[in-house]
């Protein structure tokens, strides 16, 4: 039986990259003693307010068809969020809530894109993103960075790669894998740059609730930008919501408007239960959320820390989110093979670099999502695996 063309555009690199942690979830329940530091998922519960909120509108009978949209309540609470945070005049009819922040990129994607359309995008970039454009045949272009300065995204660079058939660019600050966020003076260099090719600008802000160092500025904020702009956002990082798959972009209404007719032929709305939820984790201040900001900060220093004087290691110290990259091309190593290795001989599970890009090769990505006891085990683990490794190669 044939399959259509799309099932190819969706696969590569970017599908393969988890392959490693499949392997990690299969030794684990073998028994072995892994530590799984591969994949972006909180180890923090939710806030037991939020799961009441739910379990109470499940009590209520609230199981029914809901708003395409996503709840009026919800819309205006994320409105009136965003407008506390940048500044933007938005109301509840310029969002739509949808299932989880990468369900928003793709809809945004199909509803800005055409096949053979040019989006350029910042890399190291998270790694659905190229199968997410591939998906409605716009073709992605990458802005590669330098580790050396700290994967930040160069608008010179970004400028020469606009093309005629340049259509939006995609930026994700602070970055996954990398943690870079970029400051006022590069926004405002890439604002211009939309502004005089008419592009749009996806900003992908996911991690906007944990940075360290700075400020977050959305790029919507900008003069001219509120027009053009799809700023996408979610629960699941900063509320240790990953399972609850809630989401949403805040952007002009023209757009909204086409999203709620994709998520009417696709969707047919969020279950009411998951959005009450989220309203109360918009609308209150959460000491837990407050508390999971600090950890991840300080386990961010911790690693950095205890890699930095590492032979054959040098971690880039990320301005957030919730990963730190490692150069490991000391070693002498490919970060493939340092990942593999690492599991196989030393149970520690992180990902490769290149799964993200060209820009992040001979890097890999540890999560920050275990405790600063089991931290420190695999920071010892990964320094003891790379000695060993300069040791075999100086022999």
């Amino acid at each position: 039986m044939r399959f259509s063309a799309l099932t190819q555009r969706i696969t590569g690199d970017g599908a393969a990259a988890w392959q490693i942690h499949d392997r990690a979830l299969a030794l684990r329940e073998q028994g072995e003693d892994v530590l799984l530091l591969s994949v972006g998922d909180p180890d923090f519960d939710t806030p037991r307010a939020i799961v009441d909120a739910a379990v109470a509108s499940l009590r209520a009978g609230e199981t029914h068809y809901s708003d395409i949209r996503g709840l009026h309540t919800l819309r205006a609470s994320i409105a009136r969020r965003h407008r506390l945070r940048c500044g933007q005049p938005v109301g509840a009819e310029q969002v739509i809530v949808l299932p989880g922040a990468q369900c928003a990129v793709y809809a945004v994607a199909q509803c800005l894109l055409n096949p053979g359309d040019e989006v350029i995008v910042a890399e190291p970039m998270y790694v659905t993103y190229e199968a997410v454009f591939g998906a409605c045949g716009a073709k992605v272009v990458p802005v590669a960075v330098r580790s050396e300065n700290g994967f930040r995204v160069d608008p010179a660079d970004v400028a020469r790669l606009v093309t005629p058939r340049t259509r939006a660019m995609l930026l994700n600050s602070p970055n996954n894998p990398s943690g870079a966020s970029l400051p006022m003076s590069t926004w405002q260099a890439l604002a211009r740059l939309c502004i005089e090719h008419d592009l749009w600008l996806i900003s992908d802000e996911v991690y906007s609730d944990l940075i360290y160092e700075g400020e977050h500025i959305s790029p919507a904020s900008l003069p001219g930008m509120a027009e053009r702009t799809a700023t996408i956002n979610s629960l699941s990082k900063s509320h240790a919501m990953t399972g609850w798959r809630i989401g949403w972009v805040v952007g002009p209404e023209s757009l909204t408007d086409h999203l709620a007719n994709l998520s009417l032929c696709m969707l047919f709305g969020l279950p009411d239960f998951v959005q009450r939820a989220a309203q109360v984790a918009l609308e209150q201040d959460f000491p837990e959320v407050a508390q999971m900001h600090e950890e991840y900060r300080q386990r961010r220093d911790l690693v950095c820390a205890m890699l930095d004087d590492c032979p054959g290691l040098k971690p880039v110290r990320p301005d957030g989110g919730m990963f730190v990259m490692v150069d490991v091309r000391q070693t002498g190593l490919g970060a493939q093979a340092f990942a593999e290795r690492l599991l196989d001989d030393y149970g520690v599970s992180v990902l490769a670099g290149e799964a993200f890009g060209p820009s992040a090769a001979g890097h890999i990505r540890i999560g920050l999502v275990v405790d600063q006891l089991k931290l420190t085990d695999a920071c010892q683990r990964i320094a003891l695996f790379a000695a060993q490794v300069l040791r075999s190669r100086n022999s």
